[in-house]
């Protein structure tokens, strides 16, 4: 079998970490497979639809590195369709499914529905208080093609209904879940179409992934109840049914589905806290897949290579914020300084630190803040607080040790040497810094702890903290100079 796959949101707001989960391991099963993945957009709620988010879900997409074959792209900022399958956004392939519409018709597996929505809600209630399934009753399932054409002519409002049979069991595998049965007593004559000309998700769904040639479904699990109709309408329409795949939900820690409540969801708050994509993107993959080895940290291509949907599990992951700083941190001690800086540089903007430049001594400068500063953060927005001890001219010393430290006889013996030798210190770098101390050491008897400890307690008001040689460079020569000058003696 050929592999085509596809991700398939509706452009009404940001991209959830949910939906970046369905993409990747959408587009992580194709690859694994040399496969086709594409992007489809289902835009047929127009009520919804939410302006620019499209934009700003395909901007999110190639943020995180998630790219599709096939499909909607953004291309220098404008949005465009590349393959052979499209029109690939739905409010456009209208005449599409008008023509399928019209096939369920003629061949009575579909019917117009003339209630009224006061009607409708009447049924429910009913319903709700017999505690039985709010359904549709079936009361327009009656009316002739022909009556019911008369009155469609008549501009009559109407909405186009899935015609279930009745007591009837409905079947299909599912690659994670297994064999999944449902009644069509416990199921509803569904809408396929809306009074406004706009097919549903449930009837637009099985024409687009049919003529998409798509053979598997790879989306969430609360499509799992919908996917009976989905089957019948393959049937009906005399089509094979893709394989289909309901992922896991993506829980917080009281276990119920993680949602906007719960506080940052969208891949852009994250990408707005400074989280590097291949972390975030890293640790989505293991909300709901586990590997075969014992292994944490994937770069994409491992990713690719190792991952099955076999090893996707029923039930949900719970997504920790701890965690995913864990993971984050790690990908910031490891990433190429060049790159940090240039991710740091509008944190540090944004917070006043900073004002736009190009200089080269500048970036060289913002890359040796950034390498000393790394190891102590998850994410780049927690930078610009860690990096005011070297933009403010005074600094606050931290209770206990450090301050015990600052009154201590060392720090006194030791400031008067140490000005005079990093006043005559000209290549202000680590290594002639470094040197320039050795003989203060050896004059004082001073080492270890001795020297270092109140050293750097004076320069950044901490007793531990990143390397001090580095330190002292990125917080340069005057600024050095002056905090050891306004010491007590």
């Amino acid at each position: 079998m050929s592999v085509r796959v596809r991700f398939a949101p509706s452009p009404t707001g940001f991209v959830h970490v949910g939906g970046l989960r369905t993409a990747l391991y959408n587009y992580l099963f194709a690859k694994s497979h040399n496969g086709t993945y594409l992007l489809r957009i289902e835009d047929t709620d127009q009520e919804r639809y939410v302006q620019g988010a499209l934009e700003n879900m395909l901007d999110s997409l190639m943020w995180a590195g998630i790219p599709h074959d096939e499909g909607v792209m953004l291309k220098d900022g404008k949005v465009v369709e590349e393959g052979d399958k499209g029109p690939y956004i739905q409010s456009q392939r209208l005449p599409i499914y008008q023509k399928h519409i019209e096939t369920l018709l003629e061949s009575g597996h579909a019917y117009h529905c003339f209630c009224s929505k006061e009607r409708l809600e009447a049924v429910r209630e009913q319903e709700r208080q017999k505690k039985g399934t709010p359904r549709y009753d079936g009361h327009c399932r009656s009316i002739s093609r022909e009556e019911a054409k008369q009155k469609a002519q008549n501009a009559e409002s109407n909405v186009v209904r899935l015609k279930l049979p009745e007591k009837t069991d409905i079947q299909f595998h599912d690659l994670i879940r297994g064999n999944v049965t449902m009644n069509t007593e416990d199921m509803d004559d569904q809408v396929l179409m809306k009074s406004d000309g706009y097919p549903t998700y449930h009837f637009a769904v099985v024409v687009d992934d049919h003529l998409m040639e798509i053979s598997h479904v790879i989306r969430g699990e609360e499509w799992l109840s919908s996917t009976p109709k989905h089957v019948y309408l393959y049937q009906v329409m005399g089509w094979e049914s893709p394989i289909h795949v309901h992922l896991p939900n993506i829980l917080n820690h009281d276990r119920k589905k993680l949602s906007k409540r719960h506080g940052d969801v969208a891949a852009e708050d994250f990408r707005r806290k400074g989280y590097l994509p291949e972390a975030l993107v890293n640790y989505i993959a293991l909300l709901g897949w586990s590997p075969k080895e014992n292994q944490e940290v994937f770069t994409l291509e491992e990713l690719e290579h190792q991952f099955s949907l076999e090893r996707v599990s029923k039930s949900g992951g719970v997504f920790d914020v701890k965690k995913l700083n864990w993971m984050n941190s790690h990908y910031l001690r490891e990433v190429d300084l060049n790159r940090l800086a240039d991710l740091a540089i509008p944190h540090l903007e944004k917070a006043g630190l900073i004002r736009e430049s190009s200089s080269e001594t500048e970036k060289e400068w913002i890359q040796n803040l950034t390498a000393v500063l790394r190891e102590s953060i998850d994410c780049l927005s927690e930078l610009p607080a860690k990096a005011s001890v070297f933009f403010r001219d005074d600094i606050e010393i931290e209770e206990g040790e450090a301050q015990e430290w600052f009154r201590s006889d060392e720090l006194k013996t030791l400031k008067e040497p140490l000005i005079e030798a990093l006043r005559n210190v000209d290549d202000w770098q680590e290594s002639t810094i470094k040197k320039s101390l050795k003989p203060i050491q050896k004059e004082t008897g001073l080492k270890g702890p001795n020297f270092f400890k109140p050293l750097r307690v004076a320069l950044t008001g901490n007793v531990h903290g990143p390397d001090l040689m580095l330190v002292i460079q990125v917080l340069g020569k005057e600024r050095v100079l002056k905090r050891l000058e306004t010491l007590p003696s």
